[in-house]
């Protein structure tokens, strides 16, 4: 299964973003939406698919923090 997850932009050089997820440094395909350092992003398979909200970024990382400790709420 995939699962897209957020992540925060660090720094943008043409269509390639390195952006922060699970906490590590990953350089990721933003040739699909047009980003800044600092936006919060959707990322599936490689490649930015959504700018998001902070606060929703937020929720999304607590819900998978949640999840990954076993419980959901």
């Amino acid at each position: 299964m995939c699962l897209a997850l957020p992540a925060r932009v660090i720094s943008v050089e043409r269509a390639r973003a390195h952006v922060e997820l699970r906490g590590k440094s990953v350089e990721i395909d933003a040739s699909l939406v047009p980003v800044e350092a600092g936006d919060f992003v959707l990322v599936y398979a490689g490649l930015i698919v959504e700018k998001l909200e902070r606060e929703d970024a937020e929720e999304r990382l607590r819900l998978i923090a949640a999840a990954d400790a076993g419980a959901v709420a």
